[in-house]
């Protein structure tokens, strides 16, 4: 197993921005409203570490996921995958550890949301557990445009 690393510094957040915004690529010009990913920042990296955990895998980087706590769930925000790492497992390894995370946090689910469009995602995620609980709108769209999913930890 690779050895997981919490991310507090900027050069650290930079190359998780990196990896972030190069695995979210794909989505450009498939996803209606665009990814948010484009307009984050370093910044608003170390300001969601405050506030949560930016946890990594690989050494190099190969993989990060942005945790948030909340009143009972543990939110998992960009999850990212280098493109080189796909299919090693790389993504179980990082919600498992999120699973113990949220243990820790004493939140009983771990909750993410995955664009209506994904339709891949979704089945990725369904195979690890995660269950549909609800599809939400962003502003200025009457359809749904995500779907939350949630896991008991």
């Amino acid at each position: 197993m690779i050895p997981y690393r919490l991310f507090p510094t900027t050069p650290e957040l930079t190359d998780a921005l990196a990896l972030m915004r190069a695995s979210f690529a794909f989505m450009d010009g498939r996803i209606d409203p665009p990814s948010s990913i484009n307009r984050l920042t370093v910044a608003q990296l170390q300001d969601q570490a405050s506030r949560g955990e930016i946890w990594a895998l690989g050494d190099p980087l190969s993989a990060c996921v942005v945790l948030t706590p909340r009143r009972d769930s543990l939110y998992l925000g960009k999850l990212a995958v280098d493109q080189d790492h796909r299919g090693r497992g790389f993504a179980h390894q990082l919600v498992d550890h999120v699973a113990h995370r949220a243990a820790a946090h004493n939140c009983g689910f771990l909750e993410l949301e995955v664009r209506v469009e994904l339709t891949e995602n979704q089945a990725a995620f369904a195979h690890m557990g995660f269950v549909e609980v609800a599809r939400s709108s962003h502003p200025g769209f009457t359809k749904p445009t995500s779907v939350t999913m949630r896991r008991a930890v």
